[in-house]
């Protein structure tokens, strides 16, 4: 495995989740309809861009409040 994954693989780095503009209402889009979304590791030289395709039964929204921008989202993919 090469050392920068395994090291990303282990322990809580920085992100930053959405898309190229990353925005709470970006985020909220790319899990809910498309699907899809990138994680940038913020702590790597240039920062290390990765796309996700998510995986909607495994994702819980029910304790985000995206209007309040308050709360927690799980999301999970691969």
């Amino acid at each position: 495995m090469d050392d920068l994954v395994q090291r990303l693989a282990q322990g809580d780095h920085p992100v930053i989740v959405g898309g190229p503009k990353p925005s709470l209402e970006e985020f909220k889009k790319r899990v809910e309809d498309m699907g899809y979304v990138f994680i940038k590791f913020t702590d790597t030289r240039g920062g290390t861009d990765l796309g996700v395709r998510v995986d909607k039964s495994a994702t819980d929204l029910s304790r985000a409040n995206f209007e309040q921008q308050t709360g927690v989202a799980h999301v999970e993919g691969h």
